[in-house]
């Protein structure tokens, strides 16, 4: 590149850092609330709640670099315009082409970096941070059930506490577990604690009664202890047990669909997620061609480009949700997986045509004035 191809670089560059950067806190702020229960309720440790911060940033990365990408060409090529940088170069012989050679340098770095975060490192982000949430339920359960109010920690299982000291102690415990449907069961106490060990956790409660009642005999049993013990299984679902999502299988994986599918639709939601990794990258360059497109042609207009620039960034949005429906289409018929790479390749061809026309000025009111003649003497 040469020097003026290098400044643009610089400029798209930088103005890329900060969109990502800023687009990367608004979603951590939106993820942060889901997790930052973990450190409000005390007891789990702020290093853990960082560590499944950081693991959410691989999971919608690969999605915020090309939206960001899109913001800095936007953002530099209509500054570049409205200060008539962009007059001057075409002025000086520098085609559209040329001077999109930057954005387009850069979308390839963002092609080859979303590649890298869909085939290797989102995949095991997602794994691990699966895998702490749920060593998390298991380890920290109590620090999830609410003072005050019911808590459903499980399907027709709910626990009531009223307060909890800073030993860990729950005073005030009702516990109804409705997962025998003919035999509900209630237990209230005085105090409980939560207890985990290798068969998993459960709440151990003093002085207080059980109660079950039989529902074809109408029959109601009491039983009054100074202690107890209710499994809590309900709570901790054993590792083994959960099959893992297409989104946290790695590449390997996904390759060999039928060796890890249970049934047909599953085989074919993890075709389509195996796909999705290896087209999404190629949006980066549309959307860029996109933005090239709506500010490296058509007429020049000195009161700036607002309209193309609106138009430019609502092409993009029904790119990516046209990408999506193509995703989830695909996941229930595979016929639609070879529209997830011809749509970039469909927005590309007609972007570059239409950036291939140029930037001119407007004739008329912005055309340069022809010179009068000098009366001769």
């Amino acid at each position: 590149m040469n020097r003026l191809q290098r400044y643009l670089f610089r400029n798209l560059l930088i103005a890329t850092l900060y969109s990502t950067a800023g687009l990367t806190l608004t979603i951590w702020l939106s993820q942060s609330l889901r997790l930052i229960e973990i450190v409000v309720s005390a007891g789990a440790p702020m290093q853990m709640f960082l560590w499944l911060l950081l693991l959410t940033v691989p999971t919608f990365l690969g999605v915020v670099l090309p939206l960001a990408l899109v913001g800095a060409i936007l953002f530099t090529y209509n500054r570049l315009t409205t200060d008539s940088e962009l007059v001057v170069m075409r002025a000086a012989g520098v085609g559209p082409f040329s001077l999109s050679q930057p954005a387009i340098v850069l979308a390839l770095i963002v092609v080859g970096t979303v590649y890298t975060l869909n085939v290797w490192v989102t995949p095991s982000a997602h794994r691990e941070l699966v895998r702490m949430e749920y060593a998390v339920r298991s380890d920290y359960s109590q620090l999830f059930l609410r003072e005050g109010v019911f808590n459903e920690v499980g399907e027709r299982f709910s626990v009531f506490l009223r307060e909890r000291d800073s030993d860990g102690n729950l005073h005030k415990v009702l516990i109804h577990d409705g997962r025998e449907e003919s035999k509900p069961v209630t237990v209230m106490g005085d105090r409980a604690v939560m207890l985990t060990g290798p068969e998993g956790a459960r709440f151990v409660v003093f002085d207080g009664n059980r109660q079950e009642l039989d529902r074809k005999t109408g029959r109601l049993s009491q039983l009054y202890f100074e202690r107890y013990a209710v499994d809590l299984k309900v709570l901790t679902p054993a590792a083994e047990e959960r099959w893992p999502d297409a989104r946290e299988r790695s590449t390997a994986e996904l390759m060999e669909p039928g060796a890890i599918a249970q049934d047909d639709r599953m085989r074919r939601g993890l075709i389509a997620e195996l796909h999705h990794r290896f087209a999404s990258p190629l949006l980066a360059l549309a959307y860029a061609a996109v933005a090239l497109a709506a500010l490296l042609s058509g007429e020049f207009n000195r009161r700036g480009q607002s309209m193309r620039v609106t138009i430019a960034i609502l092409l993009v949005m029904g790119l990516q949700a046209a990408a999506l429906g193509l995703t989830s289409l695909a996941g229930k018929m595979t016929v639609f997986v070879p529209l997830m790479y011809l749509l970039p390749l469909l927005v590309l061809l007609p972007a570059i045509w239409v950036m291939s026309r140029g930037l001119h000025l407007k004739p008329g009111r912005h055309a340069a004035a022809p010179p009068v003649a000098e009366p001769a003497s």
